[in-house]
């Protein structure tokens, strides 16, 4: 028989399905207001979590105590009351660059264990145009029994988290909100503009919000990628990119991107999602791709020019040692995912050059988890043939260059990824 959506805000309880960097946010919001249940797969987080406590650093102790309707667990069964299921689990890439859908298949099964009719589940994580409807949805459908669109609905309001961010917060940011039949894209769009006093844009089909939310990314790939490859030319001219970036940006409508790493869950991930869905219907984009590529080669560039400078200096020797300065993908962040650091590190290492890494953000056991890689606490002054700032943590700049040269033997490299401190201070900078 069939089951028309009549579910209201009013009667809403919510599960949230993963309680990472985008679940987190989201479900402290909703439990401000509604019952809510937070389903994390590590009892570690959730035991952080019931003591308050938020390693990732997006939600402080006091946000986390406002929360009064918000409860945490591990067991998907604690969610069986509930009527609205939000799904923020990662969707990563693979070792060939494409799309990992495992997480999201696994939450989409355990979706299926847990919906009932009248039920309204709705997916954030990024995705490629149709994944929802062509994945997802037949798996819920295969392990629930019932029927989409007629005994329970769908969703798609794209995550737009920027982890380290403090001034766009969830609330703050506009949310594009979708659904599979006019009325559940009503009620999708009234729940998140509840708690999103930045407002929402309702999208007229789930393909078309999942299609905004992948090439947002994909565009602020594309861009970086053409700053990096000026960064090359100029460098090539002897030409200080920065210099030229400052003078371009004089006028109104030059976009003011930067040269450097990116990596990251969204940005050197989510491209890989659209190319993929572009190549099954046999379209081969080319300039997505190409910007791929180049922001891939960028780690390996600075290793390049380390180890130019250094030969240059005299300092390329048997036992020379190198000090990286930042692991995480970006700056103020402990988020360890996809960092490109890591590139630096293995074209050094194919040079057969040992390096040390410091990383006030990192966690020590995650970075040798992910990684293999074990950050010093402190580096030793005096110690290093050549100084890499990957990242630019506040406490780096906080330090000076000075202080950071001191770590550094007297005819040491100063190399800057990240352009923090002026030209004529560092020996090189992208």
């Amino acid at each position: 028989m069939a089951v028309s959506f009549t579910l209201d805000l009013d009667r809403v309880r919510i599960g949230v399905i993963g309680l990472g960097y985008v679940g987190l946010p989201l479900a402290v919001e909703f439990g401000k207001g509604y019952p809510t249940i937070g389903l994390d797969i590590s009892q570690a987080r959730v035991d952080e979590l019931r003591a308050g406590r938020d390693s990732s650093l997006e939600v402080d102790p006091a946000d986390l105590a406002k929360a009064s309707q918000l409860a945490y667990t591990r067991d998907p069964r604690d969610l069986a009351d509930c009527n609205c299921y939000i799904v923020t689990v990662p969707t990563p890439i693979n070792e060939h660059r494409q799309p990992d859908l495992g997480p999201l298949e696994s939450a989409s099964r355990t979706l299926g264990s847990l919906v009932a009719p009248g039920d309204v589940v709705i997916f954030e994580s990024t995705v490629y145009p149709g994944a929802t409807e062509e994945v997802c949805i037949p798996i819920i459908e295969g392990v629930s029994g019932l029927v989409y669109n007629r005994d329970f609905f769908a969703g798609y309001s794209p995550e737009r988290i920027n982890p380290g961010d403090r001034e766009h917060r969830l609330p703050t940011i506009k949310k594009v909100t979708s659904g599979s039949t006019p009325e559940t894209a009503r009620f999708v769009d009234a729940l998140y503009r509840s708690i999103i006093t930045a407002g929402t844009h309702l999208a007229s089909s789930i393909r078309v919000a999942e299609a905004a939310k992948v090439i947002e990314n994909t565009q602020r790939d594309l861009n970086i990628a053409l700053i990096n490859e000026l960064a090359l030319i100029f460098n090539r001219l002897g030409i200080d990119t920065q210099e030229v970036l400052e003078a371009a940006g004089t006028k109104w409508n030059f976009l003011p991107f930067r040269p450097g790493l990116v990596g990251g869950h969204c940005i050197g991930v989510d491209p890989y999602y659209l190319t993929h869905k572009a190549q099954q219907i046999g379209y081969h984009p080319e300039i997505i791709l190409a910007g791929r590529r180049l922001n891939d080669s960028m780690g390996a560039y600075v290793a390049g020019q380390v180890i130019k400078l250094m030969t240059r200096r005299g300092c390329l020797k048997r036992d020379c040692k190198v000090l990286i300065l930042g692991l995480t993908f970006k700056e103020n962040c402990p988020d360890l995912r996809n960092t490109r650091v890591i590139d630096i590190l293995a074209e050094l290492g194919d040079y057969g050059i040992a390096c040390d890494v410091h990383d006030p953000w990192a966690n020590p056991a995650e970075a040798e988890h992910e990684y293999g890689i074990r950050p010093i606490a402190e580096p030793r002054e005096a110690s290093y043939d050549a100084i890499v700032l990957a990242v630019a943590h506040r406490q780096f700049a906080e330090m000076g260059v000075e202080r950071i040269r001191a770590l550094g033997k007297p005819d040491a490299i100063l190399y800057d990824v990240k352009q923090l401190f002026p030209r004529e201070a560092v020996d090189g900078r992208l």
